[in-house]
């Protein structure tokens, strides 16, 4: 594999598992700070997704070091999910399902472009983000199930 291309993979995975760290940190965040006998539910579907995400991360990053990368730590790591911090009313759930729906979508875009981007030089990337992007689509699935009960509710 051409050099420029390695590092452009790299660059991705490095996305990708910032990605993955920043969401650990607000789904546990979330997790902890959401109140309410409807919190229940959602907090039990995020505190499982916490040590799924974490695997997540920690596969990429071992990926990262076998492509000749460096594994970034946290002082090197983007924060970008605005849409997944704990509301100031802990009751507000709606919120936080959408803000998990967010940060599923940014990680199946993610895994796509890493998808796309190994095609035909790097099967074995390639392959780690397929499997990673079931994941997401599946975590997103289930929160889009969630939404789509509480907005009932609401009506």
């Amino acid at each position: 594999m051409e050099n420029n291309k390695r590092e452009q993979i790299v660059g991705e995975l490095k996305r990708a598992y910032a990605g993955e760290l920043e969401t650990v940190q607000n789904y546990l965040a979330n997790s902890v700070d959401l109140d309410g006998v409807r919190a229940e539910e959602i907090k039990k579907a995020l505190t499982a997704d916490i040590l799924e995400e974490l695997g997540h991360a920690t596969m990429l990053a071992k990926r990262i070091k076998v492509l000749g990368g460096r594994v970034p730590g946290s002082m090197e790591l983007d924060r970008n999910q605005q849409f997944l911090q704990p509301p100031q009313d802990s009751t507000d759930l709606t919120t936080v399902i959408k803000g998990v729906i967010a940060a599923e979508d940014s990680a199946i875009e993610g895994y796509e472009k890493i998808i796309e981007l190994c095609d035909k030089v790097d099967p074995v990337t390639q392959d780690l983000a397929v499997t990673l992007l079931g994941d997401e689509q599946e975590h997103r699935r289930a929160f889009v199930g969630y939404l789509t009960e509480f907005e009932r509710k609401q009506s």
